[in-house]
C-alpha cells in the first residue's frame, strides 16, 4: 500500500533559502477535492505528475498517496480540466540530519504563506528541528493545499 507520513509545519523566517540545495516550481490544480480524497496534476518545473490522495488519519500525519510521473504536456491538458482556483509555489529542499524538509512558499492569492513539510518512515520518528521552523500545523486542514485553492491565505483574516 502506498503510504505517506508527513508533519507540517509553519516557516518563522527565510532563513531557510540559503541553505536550500534545490528549488523548484510548482503548479498544481485539482480534477477532485472530496473530503474522502483528492486527485491533483501537478507541474514540477516541466515534468508532470498526477496524484491520489486519500483522507488523512486523525492525526493528520498518515494517508494514502499514489503518485505517477506523466509527461508535460499530459498535465498540461490536465490542469485545463481542474476545478477554478490552483495553486503556485516555490518548493525549496533542505537537508538536516537524515532528513529533507520541503519548503513552500507560496505564491498568488496565497503569497505570504511559507509551509515546511517533512516525510518520516514513522509517525514518532526523530528529526533534527532547524530554527527556522514554526508552530506545527499537522492535521490542520486549512493548511491542506486543496483547502488553499478554495479558500486561499489572502482571505484569512
Amino acid at each position: 500500500m502506498c503510504v505517506e507520513i508527513e508533519r507540517k509545519f509553519l516557516v518563522k523566517n527565510n532563513n531557510y533559502k540559503t541553505e536550500a540545495f534545490q528549488k523548484s516550481l510548482i503548479k498544481q490544480g485539482f480534477l477532485n477535492t472530496n473530503k474522502e480524497r483528492t486527485v491533483r496534476v501537478r507541474i514540477i518545473d516541466e515534468k508532470g505528475f498526477l496524484t491520489i490522495k486519500g483522507k488523512s488519519n486523525k492525526q493528520g500525519t498518515v494517508r494514502f498517496e499514489w503518485e505517477k510521473e506523466i509527461s508535460f504536456e499530459e498535465a498540461a491538458s490536465l490542469m485545463l480540466l481542474t476545478e477554478e482556483e490552483r495553486i503556485e509555489k516555490n518548493r525549496y529542499f533542505i537537508k538536516k540530519g537524515n532528513h529533507v524538509f520541503e519548503i513552500d512558499e507560496f505564491l498568488g492569492n496565497n503569497t505570504g504563506l511559507v509551509v515546511a513539510e517533512i516525510e518520516l518512515t514513522t509517525e514518532n520518528e526523530f528529526f533534527e528541528k532547524p530554527n527556522w521552523l514554526g508552530k506545527e500545523v499537522t492535521g490542520v486542514i486549512t493548511y491542506y493545499n486543496s483547502s488553499l485553492s478554495k479558500h486561499p491565505f489572502k482571505n484569512w483574516v
